[in-house]
């Protein structure tokens, strides 16, 4: 648990090709043989370490959305769940969204959410069922559409220096993202 905080502020404060397993070693405690033991690299060691934070952020989600009967408030607990997750966790969502190279994550396992995917395919497809989801909008689009905000909005709180919270961003751009994937029943129904 000690090499948490140092991994995600290291990784924040950082270019990552600026953090090495030596520095990591120095500032955890932990000596690099250690490290190696269980890590055979920097990148598998940030990488396994990113994959348990956004884990827990996709159980966090699935406990929040229980027992919610509208898509729109489901989705728009989605967004605030991840939001504030990453406003509690700043070294999470600068480390994995700013300073880490997108291909060098690309690479790895933890970069395509199978389980955040599971997420918005429920919602979605409950959506449909109850005719509040526009089944003209495909589900790959309305993931793009989840995964984009969630971008854009970490990099432009990270861009202002983090004047305002993540959370804050989310009327900004909510109401867009509804009506972009909502029937005009779902619209209406949930005004």
């Amino acid at each position: 648990l000690r090499l948490y905080p140092v991994i995600f502020d290291l990784f924040s404060q950082k270019d990552f090709h600026q953090v090495n397993m030596r520095e990591i070693s120095r500032l955890s405690g932990l000596s690099t043989a250690t490290l190696y033991r269980y890590f055979p690299s920097k990148e598998n060691l940030f990488f396994s370490i990113l994959d348990e934070k956004i884990s827990e952020l996709v159980g966090i989600i699935k406990i929040h959305i229980q027992g919610l009967e509208s898509t729109r408030e489901m989705f728009r607990k989605v967004f605030w769940v991840t939001m504030d997750f990453y406003d509690k966790n700043p070294g999470v969502a600068v480390a994995a969204f700013i300073t880490v190279p997108t291909r060098t994550w690309m690479q790895e396992k933890s970069y395509v959410r199978k389980d955040a995917y599971e997420i918005i395919d429920e919602i979605v497809t409950y959506g449909l069922s109850c005719g509040e989801i526009d089944p003209e909008i495909s589900f790959k689009q309305i993931v793009n559409l989840y995964f984009m905000y969630c971008y854009r909005q970490i990099h432009l709180w990270y861009y202002f220096d983090k004047k305002q919270t993540l959370v804050e961003s989310i009327p900004q751009f909510f109401n867009v993202f509804w009506k972009t994937v909502a029937t005009r029943a779902g619209e209406l129904k949930n005004e």
